[in-house]
């Protein structure tokens, strides 16, 4: 039995969003994204990409994105980090033939988005919590499910979620129309132990998982000063690297 994706109404992992894709492989998927197949990592768990050495967007530059890539139900999967580039080629991703879909989980302010691609053409998003305004060339590709499914009243109007009744409970029934539609799954040990490869698809993330190897060093030098993290295939954390590195250049003899 399938996971589904109603479960990610209670997404509060710092990822990026998912992409799905009904036509190819995972590694195709990759490769649509922006990444290069020779350049995959070990296979990684969630936790474990925090120790891939991503920049983070800064004003005007963009940030490097990975991916980390799996299949479930029929659908290729990329699970997004960093500043990936799922929402930027969508439309490109579902070329020749290809169904798409795009989740970007967020709170209720924005809210969460949902956007269907398929042969090239964006063809309906809307906002998880705001059905009610949709786009696309096909805007009402949805309507009578999510008029079923009792997000939006039978005049197309949103069906606001009763005062007593979680928000991520709303986002669920949202949610099951989609997964209900297109038969979308995400394993959810993909955000927990699950290995997948990933890959870089923007900018120049570090993307070694094996163990660095000045690991050993940095380590007993961070313990030295009280810092501590959980060992993950020995990676160092991108901000006690940073803090190595600023002491190294401060003053060398403090790193031998």
């Amino acid at each position: 039995m399938s996971d589904g994706i109603k479960w990610l109404a209670a997404w509060d992992i710092p990822v990026a969003g998912v992409v799905f894709a009904r036509g190819m492989s995972a590694d195709e998927l990759a490769v649509r994204l922006g990444g290069v197949l020779r350049e995959t990592t070990e296979p990684t768990t969630d936790g474990e990409v925090e120790h891939l050495g991503m920049r983070g967007r800064g004003y005007g530059v963009r940030g490097d994105g990975v991916v980390r890539v799996g299949e479930d139900a029929g659908w290729a999967f990329a699970v997004e980090y960093g500043d990936s580039t799922g929402a930027d080629r969508l439309e490109e991703i579902a070329s020749g033939r290809v169904d798409a879909v795009h989740y970007l989980p967020m709170g209720s302010r924005p809210p969460a988005r949902f956007h269907y691609a398929k042969n090239g053409v964006l063809t309906c998003g809307f906002g998880i919590g705001e059905e009610h305004r949709r786009w696309g060339a096909e805007p009402d590709l949805l309507l009578l499910e999510l008029i079923a499914g009792e997000v939006l009243h039978p005049d197309g109007s949103q069906n606001l979620p009763p005062s007593r009744e979680h928000h991520t409970a709303y986002q669920e029934r949202s949610l099951g129309v989609l997964e209900q539609r297109f038969g979308l799954s995400l394993p959810r040990a993909v955000l927990g132990e699950a290995r997948l490869p990933a890959h870089a698809v923007r900018g120049t993330p570090a993307m070694r998982t094996g163990p660095e190897p000045d690991h050993r060093q940095i380590k007993a030098w961070a313990a030295s000063l009280g810092l501590t993290w959980n060992d993950t295939g020995g990676r160092v954390p991108s901000h006690v690297r940073e803090a190595w590195n600023h002491v190294a250049r401060q003053d060398p003899k403090e790193t031998v």
